[in-house]
């Protein structure tokens, strides 16, 4: 109850936050850093919960990469395993006398060229079965690099806000009063135009005896801007009307509260809008400090320069 009368009651309450209001029932903070909703799915068989298409264009490049190479080896080793176990006299081109090892290394470089439909015409199949396995093969690598195709389309065109978040959110001067300040900066040759913000506070509070999860939208100096070229901070003057208004230092450290900032941007390349979100909890915000400036006029004065790696920097101030 004490933490409820620190807010200050000329705040309005969100109730279309998305979220859930019993705070018993929530683990950890509403939103990762990344954006993603911090939420584990159970109760459903896991390939019914999990789009794979969707896991296969989100995953990182390199997983991604690892996944379309194993999978190769691993499937032209069963082809080979199945070929060899057929009889290896039946792959016309390998001589009956070398190694077993050898053997069956011909036999998988066999089933790669037959996967990918290459066909050097050193090795051919001979009877029924080992035929009949070696078309099944071709029409499964087909398929396999059409998906794979697919994917990399995909992950290539997916429309993606190519924004990067501040580490921290800052209490810094403003005016005559306090601002909570975040900032962002496009950081790939993108264009964006037509910016919007919201910027929402959830915090967790006792009401009636019962753990509550109430959320605030905070009025921000500039909600939208016509063009986002340079970095955007988003700044919410601590006023009168602002709920964390009677909030000290130390009220930033003992509560358990949140700040999600979602934004929607259009990119004129992918011709679409694209979102962005993170969160900052109250552990993730640095009080008496401000964002150094990240971008200047170039020595001959024909162009501005945004200096990216100046996106976290700030400096510490006395209120």
């Amino acid at each position: 109850m004490a933490l409820l009368r620190k807010i200050n009651n000329k705040a309005q309450t969100d109730q279309n936050s998305g979220f859930g209001t019993n705070a018993n029932s929530y683990g950890g903070r509403f939103v990762n850093k990344n954006g993603t909703p911090n939420i584990e799915k159970r109760g459903m068989h896991l390939l019914r919960r999990i789009s794979w298409y969707h896991t296969m264009i989100d995953m990182p490049n390199w997983k991604f990469m690892l996944i379309l190479f194993t999978f190769y080896i691993v499937i032209n080793f069963i082809f080979a395993v199945l070929y060899y176990a057929i009889g290896i006299e039946h792959l016309d081109g390998i001589a009956q006398s070398q190694s077993i090892l050898t053997q069956f290394g011909q036999a998988y470089f066999f089933s790669a060229q037959t996967f990918t439909t290459v066909g050097y015409g050193h090795i051919s199949p001979t009877g029924f079965f080992t035929s009949a396995l070696s078309a099944a093969e071709a029409l499964i690598g087909l398929l396999s690099f059409a998906i794979a195709t697919g994917l990399f389309f995909g992950r290539f065109s997916k429309p993606t806000a190519f924004l990067k978040f501040s580490h921290h959110a800052l209490i810094a001067p403003y005016k005559d009063h306090k601002g909570l300040m975040i900032r962002l900066v496009p950081f790939k040759n993108t264009n964006f135009t037509d910016a919007k913000a919201k910027v929402t506070l959830g915090m967790t509070v006792e009401e009636n005896g019962i753990m509550t999860n109430k959320f605030y939208n905070l009025d921000l100096e500039l909600d939208r801007i016509n063009a986002l070229s340079l970095s955007w901070t988003l700044v919410h003057p601590i006023t009168e009307n602002s709920p964390v208004y009677n909030f000290t230092e130390e009220d930033f450290k003992k509560i358990h509260g949140e700040i999600l900032v979602f934004i929607t941007t259009f990119d004129d390349m992918f011709s679409n809008t694209v979102a962005a979100r993170t969160s900052y909890t109250f552990n993730e915000i640095i009080y008496g400090a401000r964002f150094k400036t990240m971008y200047n006029r170039s020595k001959n004065g024909s162009k501005t320069i945004l200096h990216l790696d100046l996106l976290n920097s700030f400096e510490r101030v006395t209120f």
